[in-house]
């Protein structure tokens, strides 16, 4: 099954064209926008909607596929092999309300969106620096929940 899916490619972001493809394929699987079976576009579909070279999408197709994430199947395409979804991060959950509720009220106390980026990257890092585990717990350390 084809989904829609249009790569958008900044070229003033400082990120190669690859990489952005690699990055907004993964954000589509933790969001449950692209699941396992799904075929990507072709690079020639890709190069005519994005203007990027062929080869560039060849090259984060590559990517995914050493990743696990995607296998091309000769003749036919490129399809998503695995998800990286979460019923946390879909679209109907709880904590993306929350997240919604607070933008509006980030937009409404006045901050523009490299500020919310900026915010929310400067979270993010303090939240999960010197973590690897999928959970987001600390390397080489279990997390314990204490009674009061």
């Amino acid at each position: 099954m084809l989904k829609f899916v249009e790569f958008r490619i900044d070229r003033r972001s400082g990120i190669a064209a690859y990489q952005q493809i690699v990055q907004q394929t993964k954000q589509a699987l933790r969001l449950g926008v692209l699941m396992p079976g799904d075929r990507l576009p072709t690079a020639k579909e890709v190069a005519e909607s994005s203007a990027v070279n062929p080869n560039t999408t060849l090259k984060a197709y590559r990517e995914l596929e050493r990743e696990g994430l995607v296998e091309p199947r000769p003749g036919l395409g490129t399809f998503i092999r695995r998800s990286l979804a979460r019923p946390q991060a879909g679209a109907d959950s709880p904590l993306r309300g929350e997240l919604e509720a607070w933008m509006t009220r980030a937009h409404e106390a006045g901050l523009e969106r490299e500020d919310v980026a900026a915010l929310v990257a400067a979270v993010l890092e303090e939240r999960y620096a010197g973590t690897t585990a999928a959970d987001g717990t600390p390397e080489g350390r279990e997390e314990r929940m204490t009674s009061a």
